[in-house]
């Protein structure tokens, strides 16, 4: 159920951001984009099908550009251990889904789409990877064994946006088209609760588990289109506070700080907003042409965008950071702006209202829960002792897909780890 909050949110101050930081790469749109955890390094993906790798602090390419999928390259991530870079893509026939591993330069081909895979991620702890297809479902991987652990999840639509809960026990999902946003066990692999929404455009921005359990999400329950989002009750699914409204357009993209405290997202009418989300406050409004992704750095302390060819990285000023009770590390103290009385004082935290009785309860087919896999404390010695020794200048232009399990000659280890984390 939609919240009904009629309380009209302040309008959103209008500021420009001046990049600190433009990655230019090949004229062929970014598909998608990862930090590094330490913030240093970012991974984008491109519709030329190949993955870079960029130092951000000297605004440049680490090494040549890398072909990673014979189709479409859809989607990148980064564990947060920093183990691993996965990328998927794939056309209407074929998924593609790749995991590679930064230490040792093994890569892990992930066998089951049947369709191009629009999207993924990683578990918290490095050890399961998920990802959702335009064939209608999503999948649960282990990273170690490359063996599939839980699903396949079958969905009304094309899956379009997926993530992990924090304690990798849940999975939501949300339609490429989004007409429906889902929460399954990964356990039991049952679906714990189904929404239907109206059907807006096949763009589907990301979803997220926020600090305290809930699920933030864009999405339609009109005709009017996905202009705006909303935190939903995890174990309901019904809308919790007022929703985030303030975009005329349909929402591109979303993103969700590591602290839980900003909010940024992206929309066809140009603009890319910061919010509270304690408060359900804009904070700033930024005129962009042609916003697709946004992305926070894990600090919080800027904020990544793409927009066709480039992506752009700015400074988050410091008084947006200090209205939500983070510290600025190094920024300039001037902005050229001033953001005084952001937050509504009389804004208390929002009602969150329960169901308290018994959920509804979707039944899928019966699947025997599949206990989640456990990570093999053995190091790769050898491997670390050759890196010390060999010295190279070069890699090849090409990673050749290694099957699940089997390891690579130690010099072509030693080629994929120097791509990868040199």
């Amino acid at each position: 159920m939609a919240s009904t909050s009629t309380r009209p949110a302040p309008a959103a101050k209008e500021m420009i951001l001046t990049p600190v930081i433009t990655l230019e790469g090949p004229e062929d749109y970014v598909q998608s984009i990862s930090y590094f955890p330490d913030g240093k390094q970012m991974i984008s993906g491109c519709g030329d099908r190949a993955v870079r790798r960029w130092d951000l602090q000297a605004g440049k390419e680490i090494e040549k550009a890398r072909k990673v999928c014979e189709h479409q390259l859809k989607a990148v991530a980064v564990s947060r251990d920093s183990r691993w870079v996965v990328t998927a893509g794939g056309n209407n026939e074929h998924g593609e889904l790749k995991a590679w591993e930064v230490e040792t330069g093994i890569v892990k081909t992930f066998h089951g789409h049947s369709q191009k895979i629009n999207c993924i991620d990683i578990s918290a702890d490095g050890m399961m990877l998920a990802s959702g297809s335009a064939d209608e479902t999503t999948r649960i991987w282990s990273l170690d064994t490359g063996k599939l652990v839980a699903g396949p999840f079958e969905a009304t639509d094309g899956v379009g946006a997926i993530r992990l809960s924090p304690d990798s026990k849940k999975l939501v999902a949300n339609s490429w088209t989004g007409v429906c946003l889902e929460v399954w066990d990964i356990q039991t692999q049952k679906l714990d609760q189904r929404v239907k929404g109206k059907m807006t455009t096949h763009w589907s921005a990301p979803v997220f588990w926020t600090n305290e359990g809930t699920i933030l999400a864009v999405f339609s329950f009109n005709d009017l289109g996905a202009s705006s989002f909303y935190e939903f009750d995890a174990s309901t699914l019904e809308t919790v506070g007022a929703p985030f409204k303030g975009h005329t357009l349909h929402i591109k993209s979303l993103a969700l700080s590591s602290d839980g405290a900003l909010v940024a997202s992206a929309s066809q009418d140009c603009t890319i907003k910061l919010w509270a989300f304690e408060s359900r406050q804009p904070l700033v409004s930024l005129d962009v042409r042609d916003p697709d992704i946004v992305v926070f750095s894990p600090d919080t302390q800027q904020l990544a965008y793409a927009t066709e060819f480039k992506v752009y990285i700015c400074n988050i000023p410091p008084n947006i950071l200090a209205s939500i009770g983070l510290v600025t590390k190094g920024h300039p103290k001037e902005t050229g702006a001033t953001l005084r009385n952001l937050l509504d004082p009389d804004a208390a935290r929002r009602p969150r209202p329960r169901n308290t009785s018994t959920p509804p309860f979707i039944s899928c087919a019966p699947n025997l829960p599949i206990p989640l896999p456990t990570r093999d404390p053995q190091q790769h010695v050898f491997l670390r002792h050759l890196r010390n020794f060999l010295r190279l200048s070069s890699v090849t232009d090409v990673f050749p897909p290694v099957p699940n399990e089997e390891p690579r000659d130690p010099l072509d280890v030693y080629l994929l780890y120097f791509s990868f984390s040199s």
